[in-house]
């Protein structure tokens, strides 16, 4: 069998065991939430294209925090959204579903793509597409279980799960062998909407703290 050609989440997104989805009405708010998690931590964020203004912004908030964070791009639905994102600097491509012309169109840009999926047949076939890492949403659904349950058939597949990731089962998850969690309105709350962000920050060393431990840290 041929190996694939698989683009590698990047170094700080992998160590780190934990991507924070950022889904707010504005891309301005990003940047003093931003600010918080990477003082707190956090070392990858998913800024989502359901949130207006993401592409736009994406150039700037990537050499600001540069040093700081690795910045992805999620909520991909289009081929052409997923070109830009590369172009304009995304570190990683989240999708939430499993599609043939978004996983080619990753390819050709080189970016590493974490394409979404539930069943089985929809995981299987982003993995072996050359997928860094495949989504499992709603992870809620399933469990953290899944991940040996999916590694029987498919030795190997590196599994991250979103949709209802809390603390608890964030450390469930990395423990059955995740290769990340991806978390949001957990461990975000209300801080996109004026919450305190000094809140924010101790929700982020906790789970910061949660993913060290499970690392071996």
């Amino acid at each position: 069998m041929t190996a694939i050609d698989r683009p590698a989440l990047p170094e700080r997104t992998a160590a780190s065991r934990l991507i924070v989805v950022i889904r707010g009405e504005r891309a301005d708010q990003y940047a003093p939430v931003l600010e918080t998690l990477a003082g707190a931590g956090i070392r990858s964020v998913e800024l989502t294209l359901s949130t207006p203004g993401t592409l736009e912004e994406l150039p700037a908030l990537r050499e600001r925090f540069e040093d700081r964070l690795d910045i992805g791009v999620g909520t991909v639905t289009d081929p052409a959204d997923l070109r830009t994102a590369a172009e304009r600097g995304a570190h990683y491509i989240v999708t939430p579903i499993t599609r043939a012309d978004l996983l080619a169109t990753a390819t050709t840009t080189g970016v590493a793509i974490v394409p979404g999926g539930l069943t089985p047949s929809e995981l299987h076939a982003g993995w072996a597409a050359g997928a860094a890492a495949v989504k499992v949403f709603p992870a809620s659904v399933v469990g953290p279980g899944y991940v040996k349950d999916l590694r029987g058939p498919f030795p190997g597949i590196r599994v991250i799960p979103s949709g209802g990731v809390d603390l608890e089962a964030a450390e469930a998850w990395l423990r059955a062998g995740a290769e990340a969690v991806s978390v949001g309105g957990p461990l975000l709350g209300d801080a996109l909407r004026g919450g305190s962000l000094e809140q924010l920050a101790e929700r982020a060393r906790a789970f910061v703290g949660v993913a060290a431990r499970e690392a071996g840290a």
